[in-house]
């Protein structure tokens, strides 16, 4: 599995939901994986759709999927259920590099 990838138990969690599988009216995707995992890539790493890597497919098609899932209320789904059982192991803030606005901190305004 690579960094920025679904693993096993977290697709199998959401693979009910997705438009695409067998048995599902239209027709059947072979890769809902491939292509959510691009799209987690294209979110972790705060690229433009361009940059995608070509192992998660052309980068238009990727989009304009996403876009679809998008305003069909899919990713709403999705993010509902995988954050049920999050996993806080990345979670940290470090309070040396948060600041303030001047305004916040009691500064007079001219």
């Amino acid at each position: 599995m690579r960094r920025h990838e679904l693993n096993d138990d977290q697709f199998s969690k959401i693979e009910h939901l997705l438009p695409g599988r067998s048995g599902h009216v239209g027709v059947t995707a072979k890769d809902n994986r491939v292509f959510l995992n691009g799209v987690i890539w294209i979110f972790k790493t705060g690229a433009p759709w361009r940059d995608l890597p070509e192992r998660y497919g052309h980068w238009k098609n990727v989009h304009r999927r996403f876009s679809r899932w998008s305003q069909s209320g899919i990713f709403d789904k999705i993010f509902r259920i995988l954050t049920e059982d999050a996993d806080m192991e990345f979670l940290m803030m470090d309070g040396s590099i948060v600041k303030a606005h001047q305004h916040a901190a009691g500064a007079k305004k001219k």
